[in-house]
């Protein structure tokens, strides 16, 4: 039995990065980079929503 490769699950891996991206931004304490890292979020929960339906 071989074990999966990363680019199997590179669909389900990018979304997940961009959230947890997006929440590190979120949380520095900067007003610019935390609604840029919400804007990150929201993309990145979306997509996987997405990615969740196909």
């Amino acid at each position: 039995m071989d074990l999966p490769s990363l680019s199997e699950y590179w669909n389900e891996i990018e979304p997940t990065l961009l959230i947890a991206v997006g929440f590190v931004l979120f949380i520095f304490p900067e007003p610019a980079t935390s609604a840029f890292g919400a804007g990150l979020m929201l993309l990145g929960v979306s997509w996987w929503f997405y990615e969740w339906g196909r």
